[in-house]
């Protein structure tokens, strides 16, 4: 696209900041001024009037939708999907143009303050679930941001600390989420992070900015900084930042940095360019005065209930039914005052809200007898302090005279927020205390979790029947909340964060969130369930994991070849209970190594399927070369090895109920040889192996005279090519030198087709 001809490069410099704190820069009547906000789940719009500087006051009420955390529990892109198109809907009628989110930075950490803003451990389900949010959204021509680009996984020191990772682990977890959003959604925007990735900050990040996001994945719209992530503006466009947000007044460097020769001006028109695109792309919004609060409340409540998590139900004690003569107590602040969203800048004003308290109250029988007791305050620092005596009391009395009781636990809003990390996993002293207490009087307790990052369960589950996490449910969560507990609908989310043991268990422990200014992503690949399913590690509850009020069987799984590299995965699986329900369908790839060098297994694909009872459906996945592909670093590119691997089908990460094995022919590529490539992998190449040729009566010789001890010919095989120059067999470092060149040579003449193994499947049942 080409400017309007005559904007001077001051006023170029100018269209890559802001005007205010949510608003870009106006040219005259030549660029008009577009309008952003936070809203990863909710519209947060400034009151123009009331506004502050931080843009954290005074926002405008609008539909709180449950965060990340919730919603990305769902496993249900198309209701994400739905929540992205009522976001747009607000932000049109509140007159904002682009929204800013989704939030995609991959869970590394439990402790992360912001993992209520993220959806999963896992890239695929960060991918998806993100997509589809940015498919709504944009669906009404409003556009969407994704953030935070990229390795945003703290916010211990976030605007400064260097996250020191390696490329594999990049591109293998931290970027793909964003990936698949720029390749399949199209985002009108990135968003750029604080943080520096290996040394470089974000904003400056080339490398990222350009090389990967533009170049290689074609993105074409906005990047925008985080907000005043922006540390050197010049450095910062010429590395592919095209706007900064806050505004810092600087326009005059950029100017400067131009005529002094230091900033290519096509840089600076080129950002200016992508700015005043968004705007002509935001011109084509439908635009709303107002939008259907009524319909949007009951769109919350749904997504709050397709992402709640029964994580445990012993004796089936949920759901509870509402017409049974039965006393109920309801116990614990959380149920008067409900933990409902996250802290920090993606906090909503709600236009309304429920209570788990009155819904239950308004859902009840005639028969039903409830009775409410807060049992503990919600006003110490960080929810943390000793229990009050009163209160216990008069909640244990109440657990007495019950049937059952309903314990509403979770985390104060003061003890998660952006800003900070969480020090613990624990729940807050208090409640635990009064759960103790509760528990020696009644025995029938279902706790029901009020919490945006995972909380631990172990030290106290054993005193409750049931656990339902709830996550943060949004403004109808309250109302959610109760549908499952008596049996409206049943519960069908499923974990997208392993939940620990202990916080000690969690792969980045030691190095989470690091020190002196960088943070060692020294688990690698290993992150969540890829770690601890890797080392069969003991955890509260797997990935994938929820349970249901009915129950699913999987049987006939077949796996058929598609493509080169390519299959069709297909399963049926079948409502075998006495209830309607939802099924989310997990496949998996994996690959047994005596000795792992890559993740046991990984989430490839998933279904969310709703049956009645005795119902069947045959779900269908595709899997491509890129599922069973590894970055190689060496290569800077995926690579497909030749092989069999496994297709697993299942209902979490632990439950696998079929498997079956298929054989990969590779992508026939084979690596680089060069003069310190060791003499294993020159026989293992198959051009390598063919050009020592009249060499190997050398290489038989040396072996030969190990006296056939496996132990020396490992030694051998280990040492460089050109380390034998030393040892007289000939291969000096000409040779050597000759060898490599040749080897070069061939290879980039050789057609690729490498060796081929024939392909097939066998399936097998089981559990792991």
């Amino acid at each position: 696209m080409n400017l309007p001809h005559d904007l001077t490069l001051a006023e170029k410099a100018s269209l890559t900041s802001g005007s205010s704190t949510w608003q870009t820069t106006a040219v005259g009547e030549r660029v008009r001024a577009l309008t952003l906000t936070d809203g990863p789940h909710g519209i947060r719009r400034q009151d123009p009037a009331s506004g502050d500087a931080l843009g954290l006051n005074n926002s405008l009420p609008a539909t709180c939708f449950p965060p990340a955390v919730t919603l990305g529990s769902s496993w249900d892109p198309e209701l994400a999907r739905r929540v992205g198109a009522a976001l747009a809907r607000e932000a049109s009628a509140l007159g904002a143009d682009v929204v800013l989110g989704p939030g995609v930075n991959i869970k590394r950490s439990p402790l992360c303050g912001r993992n209520f803003e993220y959806f999963s451990e896992d890239p695929l389900i960060s991918g998806v679930m993100g997509a589809a949010l940015v498919t709504g959204i944009q669906s009404l021509g409003i556009g969407a941001c994704v953030k935070h680009f990229a390795v945003n996984n703290q916010e211990t020191d976030r605007m400064r600390v260097s996250a020191d990772v390696d490329e594999q682990t990049l591109r293998e977890i931290y970027l793909p989420a964003f990936e698949r959003i720029v390749r399949e959604a199209a985002p009108y925007a990135v968003m750029c992070s604080y943080n520096k990735i290996n040394g470089v900050y974000a904003s400056e990040n080339r490398r990222l900015l350009t090389e990967v996001l533009r170049d290689e994945w074609g993105f074409d719209g906005l990047v925008v900084s985080d907000w005043g992530a922006v540390n050197d503006r010049v450095a910062a466009l010429a590395a592919g930042l095209d706007l900064e947000m806050p505004p810092t007044g600087t326009d005059e460097r950029i100017v400067a940095a131009v005529a002094a020769g230091h900033l290519e001006e096509s840089v600076v028109t080129a950002a200016a360019e992508r700015v005043i695109l968004l705007g002509r792309r935001v011109e084509g919004a439908r635009r709303f005065d107002g939008w259907d609060e009524e319909a949007h409340h009951e769109l919350c409540r749904e997504a709050a209930r397709a992402g709640a998590v029964l994580l445990k139900n012993d004796g089936d004690l949920l759901p509870l039914d509402p017409a049974a003569p039965q006393r109920i107590a309801v116990i614990g602040e959380f149920a008067r005052t409900p933990r409902y969203q996250g802290n920090g800048s993606s906090h909503v004003v709600p236009t309304r809200l429920d209570t788990p308290w009155d819904a239950l109250r308004a859902a009840a029988g005639p028969g039903t007898e409830l009775t409410f007791a807060p049992g503990f305050t919600l006003a110490h620092d960080r929810g943390d302090g000793a229990p009050d005596a009163a209160l216990a009391a008069e909640a244990v009395a109440a657990a007495a005279r019950a049937d059952v009781a309903l314990v509403f636990l979770g985390l104060p809003e003061v003890a998660e927020s952006e800003g900070f990390d969480r020090t613990t996993i624990h729940l807050p002293a208090d409640q635990i205390a009064l759960l103790h207490a509760v528990s020696a009087v009644c025995p029938r307790i279902a706790v029901v979790l009020a919490n945006g990052g995972v909380v631990s369960v172990a030290e106290w589950q054993d005193m409750a029947s049931a656990v339902l996490e709830g996550w943060l449910p949004g403004q109808a969560g309250g109302a959610a909340l109760a549908d499952l507990i008596f049996g409206v609908h049943s519960p069908s989310g499923r974990l997208t964060e392993t939940i620990p043991l202990r916080l000690a268990d969690t792969p980045s422990y030691l190095h989470f969130p690091g020190q002196d200014g960088h943070v060692v992503y020294g688990e690698g690949r290993y992150v969540g369930y890829r770690h601890y399913d890797t080392l069969d590690v003991p955890v509260a509850y797997p990935f994938g994991h929820g349970l249901s009020y009915t129950r699913f069987s999987y049987s006939d799984l077949r796996v058929v070849k598609s493509g080169e590299n390519a299959w069709t995965v297909e399963v049926t699986v079948t409502n075998t209970g006495g209830r309607s329900g939802h099924e989310v369908v997990q496949l998996y790839v994996a690959f047994e190594e005596p000795i792992p060098s890559r993740p046991r297994h990984e989430l490839r694909g998933f279904a969310k399927i709703g049956l009645e009872p005795g119902e069947s459906e045959r779900v269908s996945f595709a899997l491509t070369g890129r599922d069973i592909a590894q970055w190689s670093p060496a290569r800077h590119g995926w690579r497909v090895d030749e092989g069999c691997f496994l297709v697993e089908v299942g209902a979490s990460s632990r439950d696998i109920r079929l498997r079956a094995e298929v054989a990969a022919a590779g992508d026939g590529q084979v690596g680089e040889l060069g003069p310190m490539s060791t003499l294993g992998e020159w026989l293992a190449h198959p051009v390598g192996a063919r050009l020592l040729g009249e060499r190997m009566r050398h290489v038989a010789r040396l072996l030969g005279a190990s006296g056939g001890h496996s132990a020396l010919i490992e030694l051998a095989l280990g040492i460089p090519l050109v380390k034998f120059s030393t040892f007289g067999i000939g291969l000096t470092p000409d040779v050597v030198a000759e060898l490599v060149a040749a080897a070069r040579e061939a290879s980039s003449h050789d057609d690729g087709s490498g060796a081929t193994v024939p392909q097939g499947t066998r399936t097998t049942g089981g559990s792991r």
